[in-house]
């Protein structure tokens, strides 16, 4: 009898045990759902706005990466504006170089030309001044050359002096033995012509410009035209 009860309060316990087992697996179920869902929500919450956080900075961060984009541009087309400039003052620096050096060799060139053009004026000036003597000299001796060879000093066209000699010929003292005389540009003597023409007056010529012998020249053209006269009589 007392084995029937023991048994009874034992199953009357699991009973309850087993009642109470439900009852707190639905009663901790329930507020593990809720707690999990709650907790679920605050997830999602969460990763909402860590997304969203996140998204923005992500956003900022492309803006920033566009505006980098923008700047390395700027700075690229700046740079090459630069390169371009440099370039541009570069030719501009050789031109103006070319220029100094055209200056250079020009002023170089008019100096040049002004030394050469002192020192034709300076040889012109000394050529001037021998002619010059020399013409003086001839007409001092004019005088003299007329009374004692018979010789008459014209001046005809072009500065040329015309010498007419006479009484070489015995049969007609009045007939002209002519030659005419220059000094040229070097400051020599030179014979343009004479009528009747000498073999030997090249070498008077070349004999005067080295001994500036002018009396001599005149005196040996005199003898040549006298000893063509007695040949031509002969």
């Amino acid at each position: 009898m007392a084995d029937t009860k023991t048994e009874d309060e034992i199953i009357l316990f699991e009973r309850e045990i087993k009642e109470f087992w439900t009852k707190f697996k639905s009663i901790y179920g329930i507020e593990q759902n809720s707690q999990t869902s709650a907790l679920r929500d605050s997830c999602r919450e969460s990763i909402k706005a860590i997304s969203e956080k996140w998204s923005k900075k992500l956003e900022e961060g492309d803006l920033m990466i566009d505006k980098i984009q923008e700047f390395s541009n700027e700075i690229l087309q700046q740079s090459q504006r630069v390169s371009e400039n440099q370039e541009h003052l570069t030719e501009l620096k050789s031109n103006l170089n070319q220029e100094e050096q055209q200056k250079k060799d020009l002023t170089d060139s008019i100096q040049k030309l002004k030394e050469e053009l002192m020192k034709k004026k300076e040889i012109i000036a000394s050529k001037n001044k021998t002619t010059k003597e020399r013409v003086e000299q001839l007409c001092k001796s004019k005088v003299l050359f007329e009374e004692r060879l018979g010789l008459e000093i014209r001046r005809v066209h072009d500065e040329q002096l015309e010498f007419v000699f006479r009484h070489i010929d015995h049969k007609d003292p009045d007939k002209p033995f002519v030659f005419t005389l220059f000094i040229n540009e070097q400051g020599d003597y030179e014979v343009t012509s004479c009528t009747p023409p000498l073999d030997c007056i090249a070498e008077f010529q070349l004999k005067v410009r080295e001994t500036n012998n002018f009396s001599a020249f005149i005196a040996n053209i005199r003898k040549a035209f006298t000893a063509l006269s007695y040949k031509q009589s002969a």
